[in-house]
């Protein structure tokens, strides 16, 4: 089983920020599953990749040739796999992975989870996703969710298709359906 983290790879976060990271990564390996990523060695990216590899887990890197030096490669990875764009870095990552966990970060980390939730609804796969919050991180994002359902700009059954989570056991429980 591959589990897809996205997540951030932002300096300078709360220590809090990482040390989730590490314990999906703690969580995925302790479960005999790999770790699909976006390969860098740096901030949340770093440590969802030590917590696995240092609980058992494989991991595969999939990182764009112009964010090599960026994000900063990680080294220890089981595998790193070299793609040309960030598109083609996510259609890798859905392809190796069989669920994803997001969990808090910025503009990329909700680009990757919004694309891969509307997949799930439009049926291009059938991939159980979690949002692992336990800061409230994405409480507002909920809200504005909520507020387009709403206004009936969310269609009936969207929502139901993602496992929102505060605690790391549920998210990957929710991964293992």
């Amino acid at each position: 089983m591959r589990i897809s983290v996205y997540c951030s790879s932002a300096p300078d976060l709360d220590p809090a920020h990482l040390e989730l990271a590490y314990q999906v990564g703690k969580g995925i390996g302790e479960r005999g599953w790999d770790l699909v990523w976006g390969g860098g060695a740096i901030s949340m990216m770093g440590a969802v990749a030590k917590g696995a590899r240092e609980h058992g887990g494989k991991t595969f890197g999939v990182i764009p040739t112009k964010l090599l030096l960026l994000e900063i490669e990680d080294k220890e990875s089981t595998q790193i796999i070299e793609v040309d764009s960030m598109r083609s870095r996510k259609a890798k990552i859905e392809e190796m992975s069989d669920a994803f966990i997001a969990l808090p970060g910025g503009i990329g980390t909700l680009e990757e989870f919004f694309e891969i939730w509307v997949g799930r609804y439009l049926g291009f796969h059938d991939k159980p996703i979690a949002v692992c919050d336990p800061s409230g991180a994405y409480a507002p994002l909920q809200v504005a969710l909520d507020h387009l359902a709403s206004l009936n700009f969310m269609k009936s059954g969207q929502s139901h298709l993602v496992s929102w989570t505060t605690e790391v056991s549920d998210a990957l429980d929710a991964c293992a359906r």
